[in-house]
């Protein structure tokens, strides 16, 4: 069997129990065992971390112990998938810069705050956007410093309007990539729960978490 681990916490704003509480029950119909924890002390359990399929994170704005790191990032070069959105993982540990080479990225702004932006499918083909159209939120839309080597499947175009000196900037939303043996998934989108309202965003992070578990 397929199982999954959740680690909440950090930043209450972010409201990561009720994103839980969205995403748990979707993985447990498609058959996983599913823990949920609210400590990053799980990560130390190396016996634990190595057993699993997928690991979760929704933990903004937070401070991430060495042992706690290297038991994460042990476990997903070891080829246990790591899928996360918004602040939850792109804004997790600021003075981790390992955490962040394996993200991919880490966030910056949101010139604006929450504004209306469109989400443009760019990889029509791959599985965890086939068949999606073009979309608009109605959120935060994040600025982050991004890895060039990341595979993007989606992105935005900053309007300038909030923050003149990146007009026509094109961001990545959506991305995937490689971490030794583990496949990493991170989309940007989900400031609150209600942003999973907007089916899209929805689909895409369901999508992506199965892409990113192993096996």
């Amino acid at each position: 069997m397929k199982s999954a681990l959740f680690v909440w916490g950090g930043w209450e704003r972010h409201e990561p129990k009720q994103c839980v509480d969205i995403f748990a029950p979707f993985l447990r119909q498609q058959g996983y065992d599913v823990r949920i924890e609210s400590s990053l002390d799980v990560y130390c359990d190396a016996n634990l971390m190595r057993s699993l399929s997928l690991v979760v994170q929704i933990y903004t704005m937070s401070q991430i112990s060495a042992e706690q790191e290297s038991g994460l990032l042990s476990a997903i070069e070891s080829g246990v998938g790591f899928a996360a959105w918004h602040g939850g993982m792109a804004d997790a540990f600021r003075n981790n810069p390992n955490y962040q080479f394996m993200v991919g990225g880490q966030w910056v702004a949101h010139p604006g705050n929450f504004i209306n932006y469109e989400v443009n499918i760019i990889a029509h083909e791959d599985p965890i956007t086939a068949g999606l159209e073009d979309f608009k939120m109605h959120s935060e839309q994040y600025y982050l410093h991004v890895d060039p080597s990341n595979e993007v499947l989606a992105t935005t175009t900053f309007s300038g309007e909030h923050a003149p000196g990146i007009a026509d900037c094109v961001m990545p939303v959506v991305w995937k990539r490689r971490w030794g043996a583990g496949k990493v998934f991170y989309c940007s989108l989900g400031h609150q729960a209600r942003d999973f309202d907007v089916p899209e965003a929805r689909t895409i992070v369901q999508r992506g978490m199965l892409w990113a578990t192993r096996g």
